[in-house]
């Protein structure tokens, strides 16, 4: 069949989206169709059950042409009371995945069988006979094909279907309004009518014919049965059977519409009975769910009150347990209260020995501030070490190069006198000669060699000047060098001395803590129970910071390296070498030209020239051999005093480590000692050791020292021939509490201070 010419149909219709094959293979154009063929079957509820959506998505268009053919079938069973043949069933999914044009064909034929079935056929049939001939013969092919293989007999128990069927149309048909029902009923009678109308009129053509059969039966007799007149007797007579059965078939079907009619009428009368009930029912469901709502709600808030009665439940125990440790608190807080009374007792009666704490907080502070203040100074002594060091340096290299001149000059100076030797010999010439000659070679010398030589011995003695300056320079360095080491050897001696102190308060403390656990608290008023609370509980915080600054101090004191003087180092090194080169540079001119002049000398005159020297440069090779022995002089003179020195530092290390020893033996009272040294023209040293349990008095001190009386223990020493102590013994008397003064002639001052420098460069040693 042609499925263009069913699909030009359906456009009569006048719903969205039919103008292609693609249109019609989604579903959407023929729902819209059925829907106008019948609106009460195909209503607004089941055409939004079909998706629009569905243009490339196969699976939803299987699926609404699904529902379609699920409709359709159902109309065609319950309201057009026959069923489809299997064979004008089409396939769903070849539409809607493929598009075949052959299933798409019968769906639409299914279509146009219910346009033309339904209430509203005149209509859909005169819009069929408004399209062209040749698709009105193609749409009702289909339809008759359609109607003519799937037609039942008349009165057969197809035409009324089970039970099931009904109630499922009834089912639908119960959503219609009760008006609509009655003017179905009244269509029906109004059939009926023209049905019995109908009928009438056929049975009066029944009898006009059966009058006409009679009285043309004698005309022809029985033995023309083949005549014209017998076949039309005959054909009439089919006919006159034909329309009697179909008389028959129309009272049957009267009665049978007479029994569906009251059929319908008890039906709907069930049905709204059991719409009254439903209606009932869902008042009644409504109300349950509103008390379900309500009991809902009830269990919701029991639900809360049940979590809220546990929660004051483990906040209860929470309390009991809050309860518990509130009491054990309150115990270990009046145990705390005992003790801190008990630490309160103590500390009042500690308070005696705060004022000592604070003196010797006092003389820590002054202290670290002198040894700030000395490592500053030994820091600048570094530097300047260093810097005259370099210089130092350079001019040896100075020295060296002017011996070399020197011997350089020194050959010069003897050509010179060989040649002078050679002229005495030749006084066969006469004197009248040789005076000539000797200008002759004085003026042959150029003016170049001359300035040259001026310039050189100008240089001399400004280079013997800077040796002279930098001989005194490395003097006082020497002994800027000595007292800073010296410095150092006493500081690295007191630090020796604090570890011995530590070591000392360490036992102590443990002897103290030894003695409080044990529970035999000494009395506060003691001294021993003073020393051991003071002495250990300041210099043990004391000492660690001490040592620290003492280790930073010897760091500084080690020679560092700074890139500046690296590259002034480079510098002077680089003027140095060229300095080397331009002297090299000037000898050997000196010595081409001095060449140049002999030969030039000897082939004007064999006999040498006599060539005056100036005395400068002869001075100068004059005075470098005593100088050469002076030095050597005070090398050995060093190396005589050097075993004296030896002698002198084995002794200072013996006293010293007599000291120590007698410093850590087992007194109780402290321990003082005093050390002297004496430097009048020889060095000779005196070791004074003594131990007292008194504050220390005038007596013990040689000199005119003094002990004043009260806490500050002051000791000055006065007049020119009092004995000063060196470095470590004034460090020792300060820590000890005293406060060393000097006073006196200014002779007394000065062998004080050369004392101490000599104290100085022999601890150094050590």
């Amino acid at each position: 069949m042609g499925v263009k010419a069913t699909a030009l149909e359906l456009q009569t219709f006048q719903v969205p989206s039919c103008t292609s094959m693609q249109d019609l293979t989604s579903g959407v154009a023929i729902a819209h169709v059925l829907h106008k063929i019948d609106l009460f079957w195909f209503n607004e509820a089941w055409l939004g059950r079909i998706k629009e959506e569905s243009a490339t998505n196969w699976r939803l268009k299987v699926s609404n042409l699904k529902k379609i053919l699920q409709s359709i079938l159902e109309y065609y069973h319950d309201v057009l009371g026959h069923p489809i043949s299997d064979n004008h069933l089409p396939d769903v999914v070849l539409i809607g995945e493929m598009g075949n044009v052959t299933e798409l064909g019968k769906l639409v034929q299914l279509v146009l069988g219910c346009a033309v079935s339904c209430e509203k056929k005149q209509e859909h049939i005169q819009q069929i006979m408004t399209l062209k001939e040749s698709v009105q013969h193609v749409v009702m092919t289909a339809i008759q094909e359609l109607l003519t293989k799937d037609a039942s007999e008349p009165g057969s128990p197809e035409r009324f279907p089970d039970f099931d069927y009904q109630s499922r149309k009834y089912y639908f048909l119960s959503e219609e309004a009760e008006d609509d029902l009655n003017q179905r009923c009244r269509d029906l009678e109004h059939q009926l009518s023209v049905v019995l109308e109908e009928k009438t009129v056929l049975q009066a053509e029944a009898r006009s014919m059966r009058e006409q059969l009679s009285h043309s039966a004698p005309l022809y007799g029985p033995d023309e049965p083949n005549s014209v007149s017998g076949r039309k007797v005959l054909l009439l007579q089919s006919q006159m059977e034909q329309l009697r059965e179909e008389n028959f078939r129309l009272e049957s079907s009267r009665e049978e519409m007479r029994a569906r009619g009251d059929l319908l009428e008890r039906e709907l009368q069930d049905l709204q009975r059991r719409s009254e009930e439903l209606a009932r029912l869902a008042q009644e469901a409504q109300s349950l769910k509103d008390e379900m709502d309500v009991l809902r709600h009830s269990s919701d808030r029991a639900g809360r009150l049940e979590a809220l009665v546990e929660s004051y439940r483990r906040k209860l125990e929470d309390l009991g347990d809050l309860r518990r440790q509130v009491r054990l608190l309150e115990e270990r807080n009046a145990a705390y209260m005992r003790r801190t009374c008990e630490l309160e007792e103590e500390q009042r009666r500690s308070g005696a020995v705060r004022g000592q704490l604070d003196a010797c907080r006092l003389q820590v502070q002054e202290l670290q501030a002198k040894h700030s203040a000395e490592a500053l100074k030994a820091e600048k002594w570094q530097f300047e070490y260093k810097t005259l060091q370099d210089k130092y340096e350079s001019l040896l290299k100075e020295r060296e190069r002017l011996v070399s001149e020197r011997d350089a000059l020194r050959e010069t100076s003897e050509e010179l006198r060989c040649s002078q030797m050679q002229q005495t010999c030749l006084s066969q010439a006469g004197a009248s000669l040789r005076e000539p000659v000797g200008n002759l070679a004085a003026e042959m010398m150029p003016a170049e060699f001359r300035e040259t030589l001026l310039r050189l011995q100008g240089e001399n003695r400004q280079l013997r000047a800077q040796e002279e300056d930098s001989r005194r320079q490395l003097q006082e360095l020497g002994a800027v060098l000595g007292a800073s080491r010296s410095s150092q050897g006493a500081m690295e001696e007191q630090d020796r001395l604090n570890q011995l102190r530590i070591s000392e308060l360490h036992s102590q403390l443990q002897q103290l803590q030894t003695a409080l656990q044990s529970g035999d608290r000494p009395s506060p008023h003691s001294p021993l129970l003073k020393n051991r609370l003071s002495e250990p509980l300041e210099k043990v915080h004391d000492m660690p910071s001490d040592l620290q600054k003492k280790g930073e101090f010897i760091d500084r004191l080690e020679p560092r390296v700074d890139a500046s003087v690296v590259r002034k180092i480079d510098e002077l090194q680089e003027m140095l070498r060229r300095k080397d080169e331009e002297v090299k540079r000037m000898e050997r001119q000196y010595r081409r030209a001095t060449e140049t002049a002999h030969a030039v000398t000897e082939t004007r005159n064999p006999q040498p020239p006599a060539v005056t020297v100036s005395p400068e440069p002869r001075a100068h090779n004059s005075q470098l051999p005593g100088k050469n022995q002076k030095i050597q002089g005070v090398e050995h003179d060093f190396q005589k005093v050097r075993p004296q020195f030896d002698q002198e530092e084995r002794i200072l290390i013996n006293a010293w480590y007599n000291m120590v020893s007698v410093c850590v033996c087992g007194h109780t009272a402290p321990c003082h000692f005093l050390e002297c040294v004496v430097m009048l023209g020889s060095v000779s040293r005196v070791t004074k050791n003594w131990c007292k349990s008194g504050p220390l008095s005038s007596s013990h001190f040689p000199g005119n020292g003094s002990a004043p009386e009260g806490d500050q223990r002051t000791v000055r020493f006065h007049g020119s021939g009092s004995v000063l102590p060196g470095p470590a013994e004034a460090v020792y008397l300060r820590q000890e509490g005293f406060d060393l003064q000097t006073a006196g002639s200014a002779g007394g001052r000065e062998a004080g201070e050369s004392v101490r420098g000599q104290e100085k460069r022999r601890y150094e040693k050590v």
